[in-house]
Formats: structure tokens, sequence, C-alpha cells
């Protein structure tokens, strides 16, 4: 198999990668683009309701601390389902290899052990160390 049989293949591997990598990034800008603009929109929003005199601008207030509090507590709860989640593809990275390498003498399965550390590390922090609100 000479060079040429196998041209047809690199070309398309490399557009297609340019494709792919070319739809994220567009992908990516559009999303952070929308980001922005509602960010934009709710800081708007919250300084002519603090602005205003009366319950309006404690209301505002109100709202972002509300808003801080659900922030947190959904970085709370994202820090420990992922500590689960690599603990449980570690474990079953364990179990897997050593499916698969059940003869051989060497622990290869051990391999398993640096995702399940991680994800322990993970669920460790956020249960012993991490701010709680």
């Amino acid at each position: 198999m000479g060079l040429n049989s196998q041209l047809p293949m690199y070309l398309f591997l490399s557009v297609a990668s340019v494709a792919v990598f070319s739809f994220i990034a567009v992908s990516v800008w559009s999303q952070e683009r929308r980001r922005e603009r509602e960010a934009f929109y709710r800081s708007e929003t919250i300084k002519r309701i603090a602005e205003t005199q009366g319950p309006g601008s404690s209301a505002a207030i109100d709202f972002l601390r509300e808003e801080e509090k659900n922030t947190a507590q959904r970085r709370y709860e994202g820090r420990k389902l992922g500590g689960l989640v690599t603990s449980a593809v570690g474990l079953a990275l364990m179990i897997f290899i050593r499916g698969v390498n059940r003869n051989d003498p060497d622990p290869a399965w051990l391999v398993g052990l640096i995702p399940l550390f991680i994800g322990l590390s993970l669920l460790a922090y956020s249960y012993l160390f991490a701010p709680r609100r």
C-alpha cells in the first residue's frame, strides 16, 4: 500500500478535524456571548430596581444575596457529584482491568486507584474543608 492509496483518508481526516474544531469554536463563542448578554441584562435590571426608593432597593439586595447563595450551593453539590463520579470511574476501572488481565501476574488493575483517590479527595474536601453557605 502506497501513500497514494491512503491520501484520501488523510485528506478526509484533516478536513473533518478542521470542521469539528471550527464548529466547537463557534459554539463556544456564541454560548459565551449569550451569557454575557444575560449578565448585562440582569445587572441593568437590578441596578434599576436598586435605584428606586422604598422596598424595591432592599428587594434587589435580597435577590443578589439569594442568587449568590444558590450559586455557592450549586458549586458545593457539583463538587460532591464530581467526587462520586470520579470514585465510581476508579472502581469500575479497577474491576475492568482485573477482569481483562486475570492471568497476568502484574497488578495492572491498581491503575484504577488514581481516579479513585482523586474522587475520594474531592469528596473529603467537599465534606470537610469546603465553605458552606
